[in-house]
């Protein structure tokens, strides 16, 4: 059933108050349950407000921001403490992916992150390649000749084979074939 608007709520509640028909007769006008009625008056009653409280709804969080800023501190002056760690220090009775989600939600990760980035790639033979199969032509499944290139302290060659439906070609590996 679809939340009652704030002003037929507030509309109810003015025709009670001005005493135009009985709880009863007030549900049939506005054409909601006797029930909605008698809740609307006790929530009035006990708290002064009519809106609705979506916000009061489902689960409540274990981890409040408290031992958000408790796990801040912790990460702050040990990094490379565990979830279980973490858990174990701030007393908290949830589980692990709970406090991974929080760590998530704060913006911090427990991933190792290298100081520097990553070193570019190049070339890992001197050239062009002995003699041998190795070098010798390939052909693959699409019927397109290709070569492969030697490796040298790997027993796998790097061939390059045309993607499907795309221009750019794309590395694979594939173990090199023994000369005989």
């Amino acid at each position: 059933m679809p939340t009652l608007s704030l002003d037929l709520r507030e509309r109810i509640l003015t025709s009670y108050d001005r005493k135009e028909g009985t709880r009863l007769d007030i549900a049939a006008r506005y054409r909601v349950s006797l029930g909605m009625v008698k809740k609307l008056l006790q929530q009035r009653r006990r708290t002064g407000d009519v809106r609705a409280r979506h916000y009061r709804c489902g689960r409540k969080p274990m981890i409040l921001p408290g031992h958000e800023q408790q796990l801040e501190a912790l990460l702050g002056r040990k990094p490379d403490l565990t979830l279980r760690e973490l858990r174990q220090a701030t007393a908290l009775k949830c589980s692990l992916p709970a406090i991974h989600y929080a760590l998530q939600r704060m913006g911090l990760t427990y991933k190792k992150r290298h100081s520097m980035p990553a070193s570019r790639t190049g070339r890992t033979w001197p050239g062009r390649g002995a003699n041998g199969s190795a070098t010798k032509p390939l052909h693959d499944h699409s019927g397109i000749k290709t070569r492969s290139l030697p490796c040298i302290a790997s027993p796998y060659a790097v061939q390059r084979v045309p993607t499907p439906g795309k221009e750019k070609f794309m590395e694979l590996f594939r173990p090199a074939k023994s000369a005989r």
